[in-house]
């Protein structure tokens, strides 16, 4: 069983702990997979500055394969945030850098390595749409939680291609949470799955709609929340596959319901680390200055 990240990475700017941590939508989902057991590895293009050298290290120590990358001149993506009550809180970011700007096309070689993956996985944040229709596998795609990636133009250019979306929906109440996924899986997503926070999650395949509980947590043992929702994506994916799920193959609501259990676990489990996936480092004094002025002067 072999899982593949394609898109997105980026450095994790922790402004209130003056730590930058890897991670990236694809990269974390490849990561947890690797950690529930699966072979797991991550396709897309790191910068050339000393940050995406950090990237890469860090996502290869984790046991993730990074050896078909594309390593391009530019920079990589930052985003900044801080930590409120367990709460991550995005300040910005500077637009993903090189890797969201020159993005991989898979053809050729590329195309069949990326297919011969069980499953890949990618996001609103990796520009891949493009390349989705050329794969010959599963594909689970990230909605995110924003508008922009909710339009009805955007949903046909992603969903038709898709056997799985994730939508982050705490946001939303449950009408309108099954409202949203009874359209994705009307413009062509095999299966849609919302995350809810402490709600928990619904998944409906045009057949049926499943929902289960969070796994409850103690709000002050929270470390911080960052990739609770990927976490959840790849503890749900993963047991789908290990109940059988292929592309020619529904999974059964029964499967469904049990991943939905398996996705709470990897998030509640995600909860207690630091980052993404750990592997933090100082953050460079001076662009932490520029970016959170009162950072130095509170060290």
């Amino acid at each position: 069983m072999r899982v593949l990240g394609f898109g997105d990475n980026i450095v994790d700017r922790f402004v209130d702990r003056g730590i930058d941590y890897p991670g990236g939508n694809s990269v974390n989902v490849a990561v947890y997979a690797d950690r529930l057991g699966v072979e797991a590895a991550y396709l897309g293009v790191f910068g050339d500055d000393e940050l995406g050298g950090f990237l890469r290290a860090s996502i290869a120590a984790q046991g993730v394969s990074v050896g078909r990358c594309a390593v391009r001149r530019g920079e990589t993506g930052v985003s900044t945030l801080r930590v409120d009550h367990g709460d991550r809180i995005f300040l910005g970011w500077n637009g993903g850098g090189v890797t969201v700007r020159q993005p991989l096309v898979l053809d050729g070689e590329l195309l069949d390595y990326a297919s011969s993956f069980d499953l890949v996985h990618s996001s609103v944040y990796s520009r891949s749409e493009s390349e989705l229709p050329k794969l010959r596998t599963l594909v689970s795609f990230d909605l995110s939680s924003e508008e922009e990636y909710r339009r009805p133009s955007y949903l046909d250019s992603v969903c038709p291609h898709a056997d799985l979306v994730l939508l982050s929906c705490s946001h939303l109440d449950e009408a309108a949470t099954r409202a949203l996924l009874a359209e994705a899986v009307r413009r062509g997503a095999g299966l849609a799955l919302a995350t809810r926070g402490v709600e928990g999650a619904i998944a409906h395949d045009g057949r049926s709609t499943v929902a289960a509980p969070a796994r409850p947590v103690e709000q002050d043992k929270v470390v911080d929340t960052m990739g609770c929702g990927d976490a959840f994506l790849a503890g749900f994916a993963v047991s789908l596959l290990r109940g059988g799920w292929s592309a020619g193959a529904r999974p059964s609501t029964s499967l469904i319901e049990r991943a939905l259990h398996d996705g709470a676990d990897s998030a509640y489990e995600q909860c207690f680390v630091e980052g993404a996936f750990g592997h933090g480092r100082p953050a460079d004094r001076p662009a932490l200055a520029s970016m959170w002025p009162g950072s130095e002067r509170e060290k």
